[in-house]
C-alpha cells in the first residue's frame, strides 16, 4: 500500500507562487506515474501535470510554462511548483500515484490541498 500526504496549499495573490509537496510512504517501486490533479467547485477533476517513471513530463495546456512537476526519489516526494498563478487555478489539488497492472490501473490519492488565488 502507498499512502500520500500533501502539503503546501494556501491563499496567494494573482501572479504569486506556491509549491505543493506530496510525500509517499510504503513501497513505490511499482509506481509508473506520479501526478497532480485538481478539482474546482462544480467541475470535474482534471490532470494538471504528470511525471512518468521514464522521466517524461506532461502538462495540461492551461499550466504549461507556469507549473513545473519534479520528484525527489530519495525522499519519495513529488512536487508541483506553481508560478504566475491565476484565479482560475483555484481548486483542490490532489496528488496521484498510479500503477499499471496487467489488468487495469491502481490509483493512490492524497487527501487534497486547497489552493486559492485571490486578491
Amino acid at each position: 500500500q502507498v499512502q500520500l500526504v500533501e502539503s503546501g496549499g494556501g491563499l496567494v495573490q494573482p501572479g504569486g507562487s506556491l509549491r505543493l509537496s506530496c510525500a509517499a510512504s510504503g513501497s513505490i517501486l511499482s509506481i509508473n506515474a506520479m501526478g497532480w490533479y485538481r478539482q474546482a467547485p462544480g467541475k470535474e477533476r482534471e490532470l494538471v501535470a504528470v511525471i512518468l517513471s521514464s522521466g517524461t513530463l506532461n502538462y495540461a495546456d492551461s499550466v504549461k510554462g507556469r507549473f513545473t512537476i519534479s520528484r525527489d526519489n530519495a525522499k519519495n516526494t513529488v512536487y508541483l511548483q506553481m508560478s504566475s498563478l491565476k484565479p482560475e487555478d483555484t481548486a483542490v489539488y490532489y496528488c496521484n500515484f498510479r500503477e499499471v497492472l496487467i489488468r487495469g490501473l491502481r490509483d493512490y490519492w492524497g487527501q487534497g490541498t486547497q489552493v486559492t488565488v485571490s486578491s
